[in-house]
Formats: structure tokens, C-alpha cells, sequence
């Protein structure tokens, strides 16, 4: 990741402004490895990372145990994307770091970088969280772990993450970026609003959020993260001036955002660029508007205009890929599976139970530590399996004897409550035990605390 090589290079920046104590005891072995480390960091600071990891690698046959040596070395390896290798001496300047050391941080936010690139979100979590003992104010710590509680649905949680991030180091763009792509999932009713008002979407003296607007604002702001301002200004030689509006113009955090005149605009170009395209694929004329996704899904909208799943099937298009179906083809799964599944989903609301999202559920794992095969057994989570990729989620919402069938729940509403403060967070005195004592539901091993 980005942030993971700009650490790297900010760690031999440090060293090289600061005085290591050295680890040889004769004054010409003192010089013989200060000389050695200040020729590895002319090296990579002219990015010649191959001489920088021989100097590096000499400095260590002088002093194999030199704190400096072995994160110069490690961190010259990151770079070049060699995770074992930086793996391997990142572990050993721990090993020999001294306890007031700065560096505690740093390397371990290192090591869940490469444990990141790995893909192992879990180990990465450990890392990341490590470090911020040492430092609550590492920014590539916050934003790693901000980026794997992201990957585990829980969209707020990893939000507070960026902005934590942001607020040490305000112009990081991989924060800013994502707490960006991630606004319809934290911002409060009356953020939001103000985000339409900027927008020219909404009139300014709207006092309060309908569902519309809710709705027009995910679409506008699904737009920007498509790419939509650059395709209007590769577009035009010059873009109309109500079609984008620039917020902190002339400032590091300026930001340009569709307008609702813009976003109108776009939509009805790319629909015009989906007939043709589709034309080319091989699509009869007369079909094109009746195409459908994968699903049964409508690609176009009665305005001619692509729906969210028609500007995929678009894309695939673009690439030669088929994703949709015509006129004549069938829709997998069929209709009369699709309608014992609407008629299991019809008794599961009947029973109290209301969907949930894969995110929630995701989220609701992450606050509770709860496996999913704890939360269906004992806490009231039922899964409805529709394809092999398509899995619906509910939670029982109705109360009963039982507080535990409650927990997921609770924490769904809490969730939904910090967007929307008239939101009711339902009482469970399971969880509220659990928060008096500082407990999470399950044990780290996702099982129920008993």
C-alpha cells in the first residue's frame, strides 16, 4: 500500500537527522558503521534501493545486532517489496530494542503493513493495534487498521479510524480517500443534508433528510467515487460551471463534487454511451433497453439512464466481458426458487426478524467478537442461502426471555443511532452487564462468554 512505503522511507529520514549511539566499543569501528549507515541512507535517498540494501547489509556484518542497521535494512526491503526479507529484520531490531526506544511504534505498524499485503487481516490487526500502544498517534497504524475494520463490514468503525488519522496528519490522501468513499455510511442526518445543500441538490432552507434525499445522495455520491468528474472533464474542453462545484478551493483539502445539474448530466451521457456500446457487443437495437443483469435486474431506467447494476453490466461491456442478458435468456436462479425464498423471508419478518446487511453483520462481529456460527446458534442470527454467492442475513428484533436472541439487535440499532439520533436503542441487559464489567460478548476465539 501506499502508506506503507511512504513509512518506510519517513523512518530512514528520521535516522538520518538523529544520533544513534553506537554498538561497537572502538572508536574506528564507531566510524567504520556510522560511515556504513550514512552511505546506505544517501543511497536510498536517491532511490538506489539495491545499494542501500548492500550498505545496510554491510552495516550489519559489522554489528549484526544495531537496532539502526536492521530497520534501515528492513525498511529498504519493504520498499522493494521483499516481505519476508523485511519480516525477518524488522523482528530482529525488536529483539534487540531498548525499552524507551521510539521505534516500538513503527515497527510493528511495519509488520502489519506486510501482514496486510499477505492478506492476513487478523495478524495485521494485532500489528496495528500494537503500535498504537506505543503511539496512539501513528498515522499509518490508524489507517491500516481503519482499512482491515473496512474489510470486516463495520464502515463507522473505520471511519472514526481515518479521521483519528487526518486529525494527526490532515493532508494524508489514503485517509482522506477513503473517510471520502465511506460518507454515506457515517455522516448524520444533518451532514448529509449539508452535503446535498453544497450540491445544489437540495433547496438551502431544507430543514430536515427525507428518504429521497438519503437516496439521491448515495446515487450522487456513487457517481464521484465511478470516476464520474473526470469523465465529464475528459468530456468537455470545459466543463459547464454548474456541473462541479469545488469546495476549499486553493487550500490542500480542496475537493470537487458533482452537482445535482452535474450529476443529471452524467447520467444521461454514459446511457447514451451504454446504447453504443452495447450496439458494438452485438445487442440489437430494439433490445438494448429491455437488457437485464445477471440477476433479472433492469440495466436502464425509464429515463434512459443506467441503473447501479446496468452501469456494472456496462463497464464489463467496455471490456469485452458479457454480464447481462437479453430479451430471451433466463434468469438464473429461476423465478419459482426465488419465490420460495421471498415466501421463507415473509416468515421471517412475521417471526420478528428484520435484514440485515453483510456489512452489519460484519459489524456486529466485530463489536461483539462473536464468530458468525455463534451468532446464529446462540444469539438469534438466522442465514438464508439464495445462490452459493447470495446470502441474506436477519436478526431477531422482537423480545424475548432470552437476552442473548436480543445482542445482535442492539448493537444494529446503536449502530443506525449514530447516524440518526431518533434511532431507539433497545435495552439488553446482557450487553449492558457486559459493558459495566468491560466485556465483550465472546472470547477471542468468537465463542459466547459464559
Amino acid at each position: 500500500m501506499r502508506y506503507s512505503k511512504l513509512s518506510s522511507k519517513c523512518f530512514l529520514c528520521v535516522f538520518a537527522a538523529c544520533l544513534c549511539a553506537p554498538s561497537v566499543s572502538a572508536a574506528q569501528g564507531h566510524q567504520t558503521l556510522s560511515a556504513c549507515l550514512e552511505s546506505g541512507k544517501k543511497a536510498f535517498a536517491a532511490k538506489s534501493y539495491s545499494q542501500a540494501r548492500d550498505a545496510f547489509t554491510r552495516c550489519l556484518k559489522l554489528d549484526p545486532d544495531n537496532v539502526e542497521a536492521n530497520l534501515s535494512l528492513a525498511g529498504v526491503l519493504l520498499t522493494q517489496d521483499d516481505l519476508r526479507g523485511a519480516e525477518k529484520y524488522f523482528y530482529a531490531a525488536l529483539r534487540n530494542m531498548e525499552r524507551t526506544s521510539p521505534y516500538w511504534s513503527y515497527t510493528y505498524s511495519m509488520l502489519g503493513d506486510i501482514a496486510l499485503k499477505r492478506q492476513q487481516n487478523d495478524t495485521a490487526l494485532k500489528m496495528y493495534t500494537k503500535s498504537l500502544e506505543y503511539n496512539a498517534a501513528n498515522v499509518n497504524s490508524l489507517v491500516g487498521k481503519g482499512v482491515i475494520v473496512e474489510y470486516q463490514g463495520d464502515k463507522q468503525g473505520a471511519a472514526e479510524y481515518y479521521r483519528s488519522a487526518l486529525a494527526v496528519e490532515p493532508l494524508n490522501l489514503v485517509a482522506r480517500k477513503r473517510l471520502i468513499s465511506l460518507e454515506p455510511d457515517y455522516l448524520t442526518d444533518g451532514e448529509m443534508l449539508t452535503a446535498l445543500k453544497q450540491r445544489y441538490a437540495v433547496e438551502p432552507d431544507a430543514k430536515e433528510l427525507t428518504e429521497e434525499n438519503r437516496a439521491l445522495f448515495k446515487r450522487i455520491h456513487s457517481a464521484e467515487q465511478r470516476g464520474g468528474l473526470d469523465y465529464l472533464k475528459n468530456k468537455y474542453t470545459r466543463v459547464p460551471q454548474d456541473y462541479i462545484v469545488t469546495l476549499n478551493k486553493d487550500t490542500g483539502f480542496a475537493r470537487d463534487m458533482l452537482t445535482l445539474d452535474g450529476y443529471n448530466a452524467l447520467e444521461k451521457s454514459i446511457g447514451q454511451d451504454a446504447v453504443a456500446v452495447f450496439q458494438k457487443v452485438g445487442v440489437p437495437i430494439q433490445d438494448v433497453f429491455y437488457l437485464r443483469d445477471m440477476k433479472g435486474g433492469k440495466v436502464f431506467t425509464p429515463q434512459s439512464t443506467l441503473t447501479d447494476s446496468g452501469f456494472y453490466v456496462y463497464t464489463e461491456a467496455v471490456q469485452g466481458r458479457k454480464a447481462f442478458l437479453l430479451p430471451t435468456e433466463d434468469v438464473p436462479p429461476t423465478q419459482a426458487f426465488l419465490t420460495q425464498v421471498a415466501e421463507r423471508m415473509k416468515q421471517l419478518k412475521e417471526a420478528g426478524y428484520v435484514e440485515i446487511t453483510r456489512s452489519e453483520l460484519k459489524m456486529i462481529q466485530n463489536q461483539t467478537k462473536c464468530s458468525e456460527q455463534t451468532l446464529v446458534t446462540k444469539l438469534g442470527v438466522y442465514v438464508l442461502n439464495v445462490t452459493k454467492n447470495d446470502r441474506r442475513y436477519f436478526v431477531l428484533a422482537r423480545q424475548t426471555a432470552d437476552p442473548k436472541k436480543g445482542v445482535p439487535y442492539y448493537y444494529l440499532m446503536a449502530s443506525r443511532a449514530k447516524r440518526n439520533p431518533n434511532v431507539k436503542v433497545p435495552s439488553n441487559s446482557l450487553v449492558e452487564s457486559y459493558a459495566f464489567y468491560g466485556y465483550t460478548v465472546c472470547l477471542d476465539d468468537g465463542d459466547l462468554l459464559e
